[in-house]
């Protein structure tokens, strides 16, 4: 009896299980298969081409591809940047929603959250118009101050695109964050303030160590999805292509060779590079804070 209500509990998984085969490891298995080929024209190239087994030749190539390694560097010390403020603002906000009722903060936390609903491709649009020296209202407001910036510059382009992204993660962040404080007991904070301790001693003594889990993940999904980032360099290269150029990020890369240049196999190839890159900078820190927290 116990047997089969396991077996029926077990059959509800099916249809994940299903997607997860299909979307995830027949594509990857797919793409590992074509990274191990390559395209070779015949003759002179008029006799059409033909597919070639070349073992790992495409990833000694991937390794040695000063503008694949050079985009993952880039992104790499952007993402050290970034990722640090976007969660510190992201926790700061969920302490200040802690502190208030809840009937202040539910109200509070929609509109935090409204950025997060805004598509990624909607959100950088309407940044890109903001940013525009031409239709927007920053570079104007800017001049009143004194302040002469263009945000599409080579200085400035990697900021733009870092407040796009604070601004659009903010909210998916502050969430977690906020819900893991919402665990807390409460007996701690009022026993805490019998023996004096301020509400800035308070969050730091008591709350954030307690929410240390929730920041490494999100740390760790910040880590994921920045070093995946496309649509934002993408479209910000639409408008100031001499400073956004084809090789900007890993993806713009991949999607170059693959779309544009029409090299499928030499694209598989990077794309599994980058899936180990994911993957290892994803343990390493994964380790490194947890052992923190710890």
């Amino acid at each position: 009896m116990i047997q089969s209500l396991r077996w029926k509990g077990a059959a509800f998984t099916v249809p994940f299980q299903l997607g997860f085969v299909f979307l995830y490891l027949v594509p990857i298995g797919y793409a590992v298969y074509q990274s191990l080929f390559r395209t070779q024209q015949s003759g002179l190239g008029l006799g059409g081409a033909s597919e070639r087994f070349s073992g790992l030749d495409n990833y000694q190539r991937g390794l040695s591809d000063a503008a694949f390694t050079g985009s993952i560097l880039r992104v790499v010390l952007f993402a050290c940047v970034q990722i640090p403020v976007m969660l510190f603002v992201s926790l700061l906000l969920a302490l200040l929603l802690d502190a208030l009722g809840s009937r202040a903060a539910s109200r509070f936390r929609i509109v935090l959250l409204v950025p997060y609903m805004i598509p990624g491709v909607v959100a950088a649009l309407v940044w890109i118009n903001l940013y525009s020296p031409d239709v927007g209202p920053l570079t104007p407001l800017g001049k009143l101050f004194g302040a002469d910036w263009n945000f599409f510059s080579p200085s400035m382009v990697w900021p733009s695109i870092g407040n796009l992204l604070t601004w659009h993660g903010i909210g998916y962040n502050m969430v977690i964050i906020y819900s893991a404080l919402q665990a807390v007991p409460r007996d701690l904070f009022e026993a805490a303030r019998l023996d004096g301790a301020s509400e800035v001693r308070i969050a730091r003594s008591i709350k954030v160590p307690y929410v240390r889990g929730a920041l490494v993940l999100t740390g760790l999904l910040s880590v994921i999805q920045m070093l995946q980032i496309f649509n934002e360099p993408a479209l910000f290269r639409n408008v100031t292509p001499q400073t956004v150029n084809d090789g900007f990020t890993p993806i713009m890369i991949i999607y170059n060779q693959a779309f544009n240049a029409g090299n499928y196999h030499y694209a598989a190839a990077l794309s599994v590079l980058l899936a180990l890159i994911l993957g290892v900078a994803s343990f390493l820190f994964y380790r490194l804070t947890s052992r923190e927290a710890d």
